[in-house]
């Protein structure tokens, strides 16, 4: 992991600080990043007042960093709702349709729950450089449904981090995001391939005092 400081970000305002034991704690977040090496001494991104949240560049990604989400509860009006304009299928709109369907009860259209991992991770913090950029997927599931009264939140580890071969400046990473409910249960589990700006030039500077 890249342990230089963006230079645009005041030190007591930077998510993370480094000496010669590694990295460590900073100021209490929403958003935990963890990498395997330093299981035991994570280093947290923080919302910069009134600038928004502070930006990951590519090169501050490694294979191992675990992002989590915040929680959000759903609720059966918001169910009905979503499906209402984007998929309009009894089961997502009507308890007793429902209860005579492969559901067995009010369910969550996939594509909500899609949304709502979306919603949960920009909210959260986890903002890569140039924003959440998808290029493609490898993998997208719905092991269970979503119901009403669930509370989500969304875990993503960070599985490979690469510079583009064609655009100097750019590149990529490999991140697979589970959704799961208030019981641990994965809801969603996708797989997603992210366009992610690298550092500024002007950008890197020395160690952090």
């Amino acid at each position: 992991m890249r342990s230089g400081v963006d230079a645009s970000i005041p030190a007591c305002q930077h998510p993370w600080k480094q000496d010669a034991s590694g990295l460590q704690r900073g100021a209490a977040s929403r958003l935990r990043i963890r990498t395997a090496v330093e299981a035991s001494r994570p280093f947290e991104l923080v919302r910069r007042p009134a600038r928004g949240a502070i930006v990951i560049y590519l090169e501050d990604f490694a294979p191992g960093q675990k992002f989590v989400s915040t929680t959000l509860r759903v609720d059966s009006a918001a169910i009905k709702a979503f499906a209402a304009q984007f998929d309009p299928q009894p089961f997502h709109l009507d308890e007793d349709a429902a209860r005579g369907s492969f559901f067995g009860g009010l369910a969550a259209s996939g594509w909500h729950t899609a949304a709502l991992t979306m919603r949960l991770l920009v909210e959260s913090g986890f903002h890569p450089a140039g924003g959440i950029i998808g290029s493609r997927a490898d993998e997208l599931k719905w092991p269970r449904p979503v119901r009403p009264g669930d509370e989500l939140h969304v875990e993503a580890e960070v599985l490979e981090a690469r510079p583009s071969t064609s655009r100097p400046g750019q590149g990529f990473i490999k991140c697979r995001t589970t959704t799961l409910n208030q019981s641990g249960e994965a809801v969603q589990v996708l797989t997603m391939n992210l366009l992610v700006q690298g550092r500024p030039a002007q950008a890197t500077t020395a160690s952090p005092r």
